[in-house]
């Protein structure tokens, strides 16, 4: 490969990804090939600037080949031209275009392979957040939550909720990291998972940002809701400007609680202290 000319092995990956009276559809897979070859001839030429350029350009033609095979329908090659245009954008040191490019691959792949999307999705986030730029994923928790609510897997949508209030904190997008931390409760109350929605409760209110926010004096409101039976109070709480102001897919899970029988407890939070027990004489 070291004595490979790097502009004939272009014009080859050119050639092969332009339409003629007698080829009607571009080889992408191999022209990718010569363009990465002609690629690794730069570098070992020292051309390190066109080194970079031409997987840049391989990268464009993956993404080309990617859009091509949403129109047909083509799943696999969907994802798989998209991964490789993600990688091809990483090796040009680029993570935004490379996260953007797996990204594109989930949205289109979300109704016909939903767990394949969830992946893509959860891949494009962690190049972002590996490069610092966590306020550029919020987006993407988002289609990934609306993924999971979608597939009925509400302990992933909460657990990723919680995931982007962490993101949120780490940019000082504050706001946004109590909203996910509210959304996060509404879906476990939508589940019907009092327990576990009062656990995010109260690991959420350690955090003094989100003590002292509108969404925590929502949260709290919705559970002692739920405490005392009390579903006209639920209702309303769950059409309050706070939650009117979290992202859709949550709003319309608020509009729908309660979801299951509820009935009166007795107070045994952390947040209230143990429930007296009359047997106990000690």
């Amino acid at each position: 490969m070291a004595g490979a000319d790097p502009e004939k092995l272009i014009a080859k990956a050119d050639k092969l990804t332009k339409l003629t009276l007698t080829r009607w559809s571009a080889d992408w897979r191999n022209a990718t090939q010569y363009y990465e070859q002609a690629a690794t001839a730069y570098r070992f030429a020292k051309k390190h600037e066109k080194a970079k350029v031409t997987p840049w350009d391989a990268a464009k033609h993956m993404e080309s080949a990617a859009a091509l095979a949403v129109e047909l329908s083509i799943w696999n090659e969907v994802a798989d031209f998209y991964r490789r245009a993600s990688e091809l954008y990483n090796e040009c040191g680029r993570s935004q275009p490379a996260s953007d490019a797996l990204a594109k691959g989930a949205c289109a792949l979300e109704d016909a392979k939903p767990e394949v999307a969830i992946t893509m999705y959860t891949d494009a986030c962690l190049l972002l957040e590996e490069d610092g730029k966590e306020n550029m994923v919020f987006d993407i928790y988002r289609a990934i939550t609306s993924v999971y609510i979608k597939l009925e897997k509400y302990t992933d949508a909460a657990t990723f909720l919680l995931r982007w209030a962490v993101a949120a904190n780490k940019c000082n997008a504050l706001h946004s990291q109590c909203k996910a931390y509210l959304s996060a409760i509404i879906v476990y109350l939508y589940a019907h998972d009092f327990k576990e929605a009062e656990k995010c409760y109260n690991d959420c209110c350690q955090i003094d940002t989100f003590l002292s926010s509108d969404q925590s004096h929502c949260a709290s409101k919705l559970l002692s809701a739920y405490r005392e039976a009390d579903i006209e109070e639920i209702q309303r709480v769950a059409k309050s400007s706070t939650v009117s102001n979290l992202d859709h897919v949550i709003i319309r899970l608020a509009r729908k609680l309660p979801t299951g029988e509820v009935i009166a407890m007795e107070i045994n939070s952390v947040e209230h202290g143990e429930a007296l027990d009359e047997d106990d004489l000690t």
